[in-house]
């Protein structure tokens, strides 16, 4: 593998056009963007910031803004308006760093994300878990660390410290409440899940929505009064998310679902790569790499497992597309088996192919060194 480049990589169910447009972005050297990249990467971006900004407007969160801003000696105590702003500022940017350093270290360290989520099991503890959380923003569960909070910031300054309003932002950030805990989880498994599909913007998801809620608390340390008047609208506000991370917790279940080996979903996926070795593909990697540096053509990888149902569906449609196959005509295709992601040498593989799970195509090309010493002097 390392006398060959990557162009390109790719996974998951393509239609026809998406899987001619992943040929043209590889074979042109741009590379394919990721699910969100070029279009409506702003409005993902958009609606995260306005989440954040809502989760402040929740029952767990709003009540407690002026009694924050309180105790880091903001708002009416702070001296000056400008003052009061950049204590309030201070605080708001320590809750979206913390968001944005904890997205960071959770989604770069489960850089594997994307090979469990080929896991029936795993989409479904995946699906549990957001459903405890949905529960917990209907009150049918208790999920709250923000009774740690109190005991931690008792010793506020009373004279309005930018380091006591930084660590108190910081503290709010990592002990939330019953209301922000189960969104904040909820955004780091989704950020993650679409970094495994290069959309390499998803590791600043976290950090706007800590931006959002820091929105509000420099202008309250200004003292300038804008904020709503708690009420029963506040619960509606928190129900409102309950209802989306429950749906959250429907799709992965449903993802979960579907994942489950069925004996006859094996059969058909092995029956569809037969076909395709009988056309010419290759099924040892070892040999098409070998063929295309003699040939110096570039190579199709794709990845397969006898219990992925997009393998299956893309063996019998997509890549039956007459536009597909001839495409592909001029390529050495190889078909990996990769029957146990996290197992040698499909793991290996797969994370030089820079892939993410099942199934996968990478689009490789010899590299010109290789190609000067197979032509000789």
């Amino acid at each position: 593998l390392e006398a060959f480049e990557v162009l390109g990589s790719t996974g998951g169910y393509l239609d026809t056009e998406a899987f001619l447009d992943f040929m043209a972005a590889a074979e042109s050297g741009e590379g394919q963007p990721g699910s969100f990249e070029g279009r409506g990467l702003l409005t993902i971006l958009a609606l995260i910031l306005v989440g954040g900004l809502a989760l402040n407007l929740t029952p767990c969160v709003l009540p407690m803004i002026p009694i924050n801003l309180a105790i880091i000696g903001a708002g009416t105590r702070a001296g000056s308006r400008m003052r009061g702003f950049a204590l309030g500022g201070t605080y708001g940017l320590a809750m979206a760093l913390v968001y944005g350093i904890l997205g960071l270290v959770v989604i770069l360290t489960a850089g594997t994300f994307g090979t469990i989520n080929s896991s029936p099991w795993f989409n479904l503890g995946i699906a549990a878990l957001f459903v405890v959380l949905g529960l917990a923003m209907f009150d049918v569960l208790a999920i709250d660390f923000s009774r740690l909070q109190s005991k931690l910031t008792m010793g506020g300054s009373a004279g309005g410290s930018f380091l006591v309003a930084f660590g108190m932002g910081a503290v709010a950030a990592l002990l939330a409440g019953a209301c922000v805990a189960p969104v904040v989880i909820q955004v780091i498994v989704f950020s993650s899940n679409l970094y495994g599909t290069g959309t390499t913007i998803a590791l600043a998801l976290p950090f706007f929505l800590g931006l959002g809620m820091a929105i509000p608390w420099p202008i309250a340390g200004a003292g300038l009064s804008f904020l709503p008047k708690p009420g029963p609208w506040m619960v509606r506000v928190k129900y409102a998310f309950g209802v989306i991370i429950l749906g959250t917790a429907v799709y992965y279940g449903y993802l979960g679902y579907g994942l489950i080996p069925r004996p006859w979903v094996a059969t058909q996926v092995t029956d569809s790569v037969q076909e395709l070795l009988e056309e010419g593909w290759y099924a040892s990697l070892g040999q098409g790499l070998e063929a295309a540096q003699v040939e110096d053509k570039l190579v199709l990888v794709d990845m397969w497992a006898t219990w992925c149902k997009n393998c299956l569906t893309m063996d019998k449609t997509t890549l039956k597309a007459p536009a597909v196959e001839a495409g592909l005509a001029d390529y050495v295709k190889v078909k990996f088996q990769a029957q146990d992601l996290g197992a040698s040498p499909a793991k290996e593989v797969l994370k030089y192919l820079e892939g993410f799970g099942l199934p996968n195509y990478a689009i490789l090309r010899p590299r010109s060194d290789t190609r000067s010493a197979d032509a000789g002097p």
